[in-house]
């Protein structure tokens, strides 16, 4: 798995790449990650990458040449290497992203990442090289890397041997086998705090009836706070014949 991440400020990137399970995880070879700064491909003295736009306004705009001199070398890399990976900028514009495209770009050999900045790109660098836009939400930010950092985060651990067992990924929130629902709340030592105590069926040693228990808490978790997911789980299929009968037991009147 090889990610390549187009950005002004490629030192941000060292959060992946060094720290915690993604930063294991690329020491161990599992997934590389290669940052390449437009400025590395400007002419000027001054590496410029921006200027104003045209018909006024605030703000700069990142200049074309730059970015594609700097597509055109990804490229070529890739080429030698008998890759083919597609580009993606993070956009406010873009679909927001979701699990389910962590789940297929960890499918994939890799992809590209452009981070914008200022008040954005020319647009004609934008319909001419890019292959999607992705967006975290509804909300602006100051460049994509934040959003470059969360794709990636997100991808990387669905990865296998990233993560120490490969059932911790699988039970996360919005997961295709947790049916796109929320995930169950957790426990650990000590088994009373601050007068809570750890709730008995997880103490039980019996398997199927903290599976069951478990899987209550998610449904009775995304009804309070996502019912939308719920919904949508409905809508699929993905919801079983005890799933609508205990939803029922909670009052969840849609269904």
């Amino acid at each position: 798995m090889r990610i390549d991440v187009i950005t002004l400020f490629p030192e941000m990137f060292s959060v992946v790449s060094q720290l915690g399970v993604t930063g294991r995880a690329h020491q161990k070879g599992i997934w590389s990650l290669k940052t390449w700064n437009p400025r590395d491909f400007t002419q000027d003295v001054h590496h410029t990458v921006d200027d104003r736009p045209y018909g006024g306004g605030p703000g700069m705009v990142m200049l074309a040449e730059p970015l594609v001199k700097t597509v055109m070398a990804i490229k070529k890399e890739h080429e030698a290497l008998g890759l083919s990976h597609p580009l993606y900028l993070l956009s406010p514009v873009g679909d927001v992203f979701k699990q389910e495209k962590a789940q297929d770009l960890s499918q994939s050999t890799g992809f590209i990442l452009l981070c914008g900045r200022y008040e954005g790109i020319d647009q004609r660098f934008i319909d001419r090289y890019v292959d999607a836009q992705i967006s975290l939400g509804d909300f602006v930010l100051s460049g994509g890397e934040i959003a470059a950092l969360a794709v990636i985060d997100s991808m990387v651990r669905l990865l296998s041997g990233v993560l120490h067992t490969a059932e911790s990924a699988l039970q996360d929130s919005f997961h295709a086998t947790q049916s796109g629902l929320l995930d169950s709340p957790h426990y650990t030592r000590p088994e009373n705090f601050e007068g809570m105590t750890v709730p008995a069926v997880l103490l039980s040693g019996h398997h199927q009836n903290i599976s069951r228990w478990r899987r209550e808490q998610s449904l009775q978790l995304t009804a309070k706070y996502r019912p939308d997911l719920l919904k949508r789980a409905q809508q699929e299929n993905l919801l079983s014949k005890e799933d609508i009968r205990f939803l029922k037991t909670i009052d969840f009147l849609s269904y």
